[in-house]
């Protein structure tokens, strides 16, 4: 947020949500390169996405990761993909549960977009698995 107001209500739940997904350090990874140029979006995807979308009580970190991992994967969004695939570990959501996500992503939304996904989450778990060996 910017100097001269305080976080919103709706900005304060989206970044404890967005911290409790994607982690404290990938937030203030974000946070620690944020420009004046990309504050407004930073501000933006934090109230939204984080604070109103990931906030809402009807669906579980689990099955909004899940539905996310899908939806990145049908638009092509490589980066998004792997960023939450890494964050199953903060969702709850499984192997299995973004096998199942791919899966649904080759029948609706074409087999070389779910192939693709595949590739990255297979990336994303090896340096998890790395990770957490290490």
């Amino acid at each position: 947020m910017n100097e001269t107001a305080s976080p919103s209500e709706r900005y304060r739940q989206g970044m404890a949500t967005r911290r409790a997904v994607l982690g404290d350090a990938h937030v203030d990874r974000a946070a620690t390169t944020s420009t004046e140029f990309d504050r407004p979006f930073q501000e933006l995807i934090t109230e939204a996405a984080w604070g109103h979308v990931w906030s809402r009580p009807a669906l579980t970190k689990r099955e909004r990761s899940i539905v996310t991992i899908a939806l990145l994967a049908a638009l092509g969004q490589d980066d998004e993909v792997a960023m939450h695939v890494r964050a199953t570990a903060n969702t709850g959501a499984t192997r299995e549960d973004i096998c199942e996500a791919l899966l649904h992503v080759a029948i609706y939304a074409g087999v070389p977009a779910a192939n693709h996904a595949i590739k990255i989450a297979k990336q994303a778990f090896a340096q998890m698995d790395a990770e957490k060996a290490a």
